[in-house]
């Protein structure tokens, strides 16, 4: 069989460029079927399982095919969860990086002010929640008279999560002419509906890995009572001894009674669940991909579409009451052709639950004996020594294309009249350098950041503190990028 390349599809430099640098290898088997036909401008429903690059299949051939002159949105992402929003603008910004896209994510419980302010600029591809982006349709601070390109990811969840009225109120704000794609894990009628009702001709796309997220991933339950799930946790994770865990509850409750007693017995440990702020959701978010602590106790807030590399264990504190949330719980280990490892707690209540799950993925989920008293206390120096160390940090996805980047920050904006022609007018003018080595211009009330590709950046600082921009010298310095 003929090995499939990135490359066959004819794309870009500035799109192959940020594959390559994004450690991209070959398409995955969705990848190999949604690029192609999205590129031949035809509607697509994609029934795929999680972890299987799905995202990659729309925004490679998206970002391709975006027009960087063009001012308003090209392309609309509509997600369930604002966490996903965040997630879709990042891998979109990713590999739309040396293309130069603009890309915001705009999402309930953020500053409606600020997602306005950028939309009012350049924007290429946006991503959101349903009711932000209804909310930004009414008071016409969204423009969608430009977008080619719907995107509705994880459409079931939006079912479920009773988002559908919104879905076709938002449909019918945008143009006819247009290209479609819908992605889910199932194909329910309501959303069967939705696309006989809204797509034209869609091809369907129906990925069923031959390793799949049930055989990547080693599955094992513990029968306990309620009373002794902590001390089965604290065992287990002596003897697991994980790089990394996500720890999932049902509730908000459980999460927060669960983090305080693992954080009091020293544990590396954060929460998260919809209850927090969303800047601390965040924070906590970003810090957990970049391993700044090792344990994350949530609920199924962080279950479904939040692309983390290398988890090493997933853990049920709680079993889930549907079978999907189990399969997108133990889908956060196991990513794209790694293995991993998901351990489960099953009380004498849970067993209607716990059959329907081992119903719905195929397979009987073995039941094994608790941890002895002498592997607990054999491994117990080894489970110290790790807690006690510093964890190894991660980079995160984008940090390989930063690179070559460097994010200059200029003490003037709209305020001071400052316009990106004012920018690009006055780097060009620089000695060695062209438009191809500037990137995307963000343009504040009273601060203007550019990226410089190429490893121009310095070149640039240095020549930036002596050259006038718009008939003043500005004050320069180099945008803080780091945690």
């Amino acid at each position: 069989m003929t090995e499939v390349n990135f490359s066959d599809y004819h794309l870009s430099s500035e799109i192959m460029k940020a594959i390559e640098m994004l450690g991209y290898k070959s398409p995955t088997r969705v990848q190999q079927e949604v690029i192609p036909a999205l590129l031949h401008h035809r509607d697509i429903i994609v029934k795929s399982q999680t972890g299987s690059g799905k995202t990659a299949s729309f925004a490679i051939p998206i970002c391709h095919m975006t027009a960087w002159e063009e001012n308003k949105p090209q392309a609309l992402v509509i997600t369930p969860t604002r966490e996903l929003a965040i997630q879709v603008k990042e891998d979109i910004f990713n590999i739309g990086r040396f293309k130069r896209l603009k890309v915001p994510a705009i999402y309930g419980k953020s500053p409606f002010y600020n997602q306005e302010k950028e939309l009012k600029q350049k924007t290429h591809i946006v991503a959101g929640t349903p009711g932000r982006i209804i909310d930004h349709l009414d008071r016409a601070t969204l423009d969608t008279s430009n977008i080619r390109f719907l995107i509705i990811d994880e459409a079931d969840e939006m079912l479920n999560m009773g988002f559908i009225e919104q879905i076709e109120a938002i449909i019918a704000k945008l143009p006819a002419e247009r290209i479609t794609v819908l992605l889910s894990a199932t194909m329910p009628k309501g959303i069967q509906e939705l696309c006989a009702k809204y797509m034209n001709r869609p091809i369907m796309v129906e990925v069923e890995e031959t390793n799949t997220t049930a055989d990547r991933i080693y599955q094992e339950r513990y029968s306990v009572e309620a009373r002794d799930k902590l001390k089965l946790l604290k065992d287990i994770t002596i003897v697991e001894n994980p790089e990394s865990c996500i720890i999932f509850c049902n509730t908000k409750q459980m999460v927060d009674a669960l983090q305080h007693e693992l954080a009091r017995n020293n544990y590396s440990c954060e929460k998260i669940h919809g209850g927090m702020e969303q800047r601390d959701r965040l924070r906590i978010m970003n810090d957990f991909k970049q391993g700044y602590f090792r344990y994350l106790v949530a609920t199924d807030v962080a279950a479904r579409g939040i692309d983390i590399d290398n988890i090493s264990l997933v853990i049920n504190y709680d079993i889930p009451q549907d079978s999907e949330s189990y399969v997108h719980r133990i889908g956060r280990t196991g990513r794209v052709n790694n293995t991993g490892k998901a351990i489960s707690f099953a009380t004498k209540n849970d067993d209607k639950y716990l059959g329907a799950i081992q119903q719905y993925i195929g397979k009987e989920i073995p039941l094994k004996d608790k941890p002895g008293i002498d592997a607990v206390k054999d491994l117990r120096e080894q489970f110290m020594e790790k807690m006690t160390s510093s964890p190894v940090l991660k980079q995160a996805k984008g940090t390989r294309l930063n690179k070559e980047i460097l994010k200059l920050h200029i003490n003037a904006g709209k305020k001071t009249k400052m316009r990106p022609v004012d920018i690009v007018g006055t780097l060009c003018n620089i000695k060695g350098i062209t438009a191809e080595d500037i990137g995307i211009i963000n343009i504040a009330d009273v601060s203007t950041f550019v990226e410089i590709l190429n490893n121009k950046g310095e070149l640039v600082y240095r020549e930036l503190q002596k050259t006038p921009i718009k008939g003043r010298l500005r004050k320069v310095s180099k945008a803080d990028t780091g945690r």
